[in-house]
């Protein structure tokens, strides 16, 4: 008997909220992660997307345990000599609070072309509100 994989076909993606309002960062994300590849369905394959959608409200209300909040830091290099930019994750949160829950995200998808391509099924908002009702999306418990 021969192993069955999912064609193209046979892959049925659904929508996913959850709601990041108190939420751990690194557990919000691995649920996420955990969606976005596929991993809670029974068809998941290793070399095959077969994940879902996820939307992300209230980004900016995540929580950091510890003292992450103080003394987390988050690094760009541009490539050039002394192109290193440094910021903490209190001015990322009062900034760019989407892209902390993004990287938090992408950092736990897989590092191929594969990881892209379930990154780019991640929709994360700063407030309560999102633009894919259409969808009708299922809330993450």
């Amino acid at each position: 008997m021969s192993t069955h994989f999912p064609s193209a076909k046979e892959i049925v993606r659904a929508w996913h909220v959850i709601d990041a309002e108190g939420v751990v960062l690194g557990r919000l994300a691995s649920d996420a992660a955990r969606i976005l590849m596929g991993k809670n369905k029974p068809i998941y394959t290793p070399f095959l997307d077969t994940g879902d959608h996820v939307i992300v409200i209230n980004a900016d209300k995540v929580r950091l345990t510890g003292q992450k909040e103080r003394d987390k830091v988050y690094r760009t290099h541009s490539g050039y000599p002394g192109g290193l930019k440094e910021v903490g994750a209190a001015k990322m949160r009062a900034t760019r609070p989407i892209r902390m829950v993004e990287l938090a995200i992408s950092g736990m998808l897989p590092k191929n072309k594969l990881g892209k391509q379930m990154y780019r099924k991640l929709n994360v908002y700063a407030g309560p509100k999102h633009p894919h009702q259409a969808q009708k999306p299922v809330p993450v418990s």
